[in-house]
């Protein structure tokens, strides 16, 4: 039999996991908290135990797609890997999140500031792993050198067009299954030095 511990932290994970199912079809704007309540099959001032706010329990999904995204990242990508497998490893912790992910680019211009903070902590940190695998690949002269801050924009303005832009990329389903190779191709075709 489950302590109070345990089934107050099954509820919490329980309504978390149907807050996102909800914001993957409806925004992080569009779900109501008692949408949340119902889809889960508790009480609406339950939802309240765990969460102080409407905003808390958005912010708590978001923020736990960046963990989860970037604790995989750290597992995928650690010692040493060069920028193509760094790259791939971002795009497939992407792409096991991308109906969330694209959710949170489309959402994020009207969001509190709160979320703004959690997602450029998700994306330092990616940037980190993707920043560490290019000094390996300028260190051994296969890429040209470029400011860090131009070479991890210039990979993630890409990747976050095709992902806002789904729609019309791969118009229901995944752009990263259907696109992201291209996309990895393409960006380190111009990171490589020609040779003469």
């Amino acid at each position: 039999m489950a302590t109070r511990r345990e089934q107050k932290a099954a509820t919490r994970q329980r309504l978390l996991s149907h807050a996102e199912q909800l914001v993957v079809r409806h925004g992080f704007t569009g779900t109501r908290t008692l949408d949340v309540a119902r889809a889960a099959g508790v009480a609406h001032g339950s939802v309240f135990l765990h969460f102080p706010s409407r905003e808390d329990l958005m912010l708590t999904v978001a923020a736990e797609m960046g963990r989860k995204m970037t604790d995989r990242l750290h597992a995928l990508a650690a010692g040493g890997t060069g920028l193509r497998e760094a790259l791939a490893a971002h795009l497939r912790c992407v792409e096991e999140h991308e109906d969330l992910y694209h959710r949170l680019l489309v959402d994020g211009p009207s969001l509190p500031p709160e979320f703004r903070t959690a997602w450029l902590g998700m994306q330092s940190a990616v940037a980190t792993h993707v920043l560490a695998a290019a000094e390996v690949d300028i260190g051994a002269g296969t890429i040209r050198s470029m400011a860090p801050h131009l070479l991890f924009n210039t990979w993630l303005r890409l990747l976050h067009h095709y992902l806002v832009n789904r729609d019309v990329f791969a118009p229901g389903g995944s752009v990263l299954a259907s696109h992201g190779q291209e996309l990895l191709d393409h960006y380190l075709t111009l990171l490589t030095k020609e040779i003469r």
